[in-house]
């Protein structure tokens, strides 16, 4: 996964979306790390809850499939 801080990330990781001022904001971490990145492209736009869920599912689909993967547009 790309992040803003650090570049690609790979392993098991943990992803978390908060929704915030039509905003879904996505962050990234190595799982039981202490340490959050950006993700690439977050924030996204998000009108509603619903919205920032669909986003972040999107987000975990991407990096189940490898390659990169940056938060969705």
């Amino acid at each position: 996964m790309q992040t803003a801080e650090v570049g690609t990330i790979t392993g098991d990781l943990t992803l978390h979306t908060m929704w915030i001022d039509g905003e879904a904001r996505l962050t990234v971490q190595y799982s039981g790390s202490l340490d959050w990145y950006t993700v690439d492209g977050s924030p996204v736009a998000a009108a509603d809850e619903t919205t920032a869920r669909n986003v972040h599912q999107a987000m975990v689909e991407a990096a189940k499939a490898g390659g990169g993967a940056r938060a969705p547009h």
